[in-house]
């Protein structure tokens, strides 16, 4: 069955970096939609960024925007998040979700995914 773990998440400044991992067992990232993620206390889960198994094609929320950064690591069955210039607003439980091909999706719904982690704290501070 596949399992996803997220790993990476920690305590940083505000306009530093932290580079989150996704890792999947029981299917090849190559195969999988993957969506990350983020709920803070007291509001909604939030779309932060998706990617599409076939042609790798991302979608990332305004807030991201060129801070953000997606990526797959086949060999390693990891999909990673880069994050660079965080913000206070950035901080939250970030969480990766998947749906396996073949359809090529970038959804920016939860409902969407069939398989999540556990989530990885990000606390920025000022």
């Amino acid at each position: 069955q596949l399992q996803l773990v997220e790993s990476g998440g920690g305590l940083v400044q505000a306009g530093g970096s932290l580079r989150l991992s996704c890792a999947a067992s029981g299917r090849t990232i190559a195969s999988l939609n993957i969506g990350w993620f983020r709920q803070a206390p007291g509001k909604e889960r939030e779309f932060v960024v998706s990617a599409a198994w076939g042609t790798f094609r991302t979608n990332y929320a305004d807030s991201v925007k060129g801070r953000f950064t997606v990526s797959r690591d086949i060999p390693r069955n990891t999909v990673d998040l880069q994050m660079n210039l965080l913000k206070e607003e950035d901080t939250a439980v970030y969480y990766c979700a998947a749906k396996p091909g073949p359809e090529d999706m970038t959804s920016t719904s939860f409902a969407a995914y069939e398989s999540w982690g556990q989530g990885t704290q990000v606390t920025v501070s000022s």
